[in-house]
């Protein structure tokens, strides 16, 4: 059975049945009978929240188990209820979504890969492995606010290994077992595991901050959503002191 944050990628409150809890080097690792907290991956940092009254500061997959590092031991067997702390998870939704628009036309236009993702709580920096041209940039950025404004429905399926040997999509590395492809009609066509935003509109805007010459590449720096709003409005202020 999928993960809830998979069924459900707007789920905030759910129910569980704690079916371990041990105490480990990071605090207890609890994993339950299902979640909506995302793990660490895909270039996507894991989501916090609360089990109960116990904080959760990470969230990693072990094997075949989703664990959750809590400040608090939990009752094996019990019913707790989870909630995330959504707006750090809308903001990862609304930041990654952008990204895969920004890589799509980037390997549609020049046939560059995207050799390095890093989300950070203020910003995202992508690697692609040829020189994007500066003048290029601007028109990018413009590209990708118009797709946003299109309101594209994103399209998310596991595909079997027939349709997925036949299809043509974007991956960092070599992949094994079930695929998940995020398509985003038009744009792009990648294979992740992380949670997206149901629709491009949802992202709100795009605003590139840097680009610069990376290791035969180009690395970019970006922010979206409500990030790129309160990028604007420190600038805003810093202009006005």
């Amino acid at each position: 059975m999928q993960e809830l944050f998979y069924r459900d990628p707007y789920a905030r409150e759910f129910s569980a049945t704690v079916t371990a809890c041990r105490e480990g080097k990071k605090g207890f690792e609890v994993v339950l009978s299902d979640t909506a907290f995302y793990p660490e991956g895909g270039g996507q940092p894991s989501d916090e929240g609360t089990l109960g009254d116990a904080k959760v500061t990470f969230v990693k997959r072990i094997g075949s188990e989703v664990v959750h590092y809590t400040d608090k031991p939990l009752e094996v067997g019990s019913t707790v209820t989870g909630k995330l702390d959504w707006d750090r998870r809308f903001d990862n939704m609304q930041n990654h979504t952008c990204e895969h628009i920004f890589s799509g036309l980037v390997h549609q236009k020049y046939k560059f890969e995207n050799v390095g993702f890093h989300m950070d709580p203020d910003d995202i920096t992508v690697d692609f492995s040829g020189e994007i041209p500066m003048e290029a940039i601007s028109e990018l950025e413009k590209l990708v606010n118009q797709a946003i404004t299109q309101n594209i429905d994103l399209k998310i399926e596991f595909p079997s290994e027939e349709v997925l040997q036949a299809m043509e999509y974007r991956s960092k590395k070599e992949l094994t077992g079930q695929v998940r492809i995020v398509e985003i009609p038009g744009y792009d066509v990648c294979a992740c595991c992380a949670p997206h935003v149901k629709l491009t509109g949802e992202v709100g805007i795009i605003r590139l901050i840097d680009a610069v010459k990376y290791k035969g590449g180009t690395r970019l720096t970006m922010v979206c959503g409500f990030r790129a709003l309160k990028d604007y409005r420190m600038k805003e202020d810093n202009v006005r002191e």
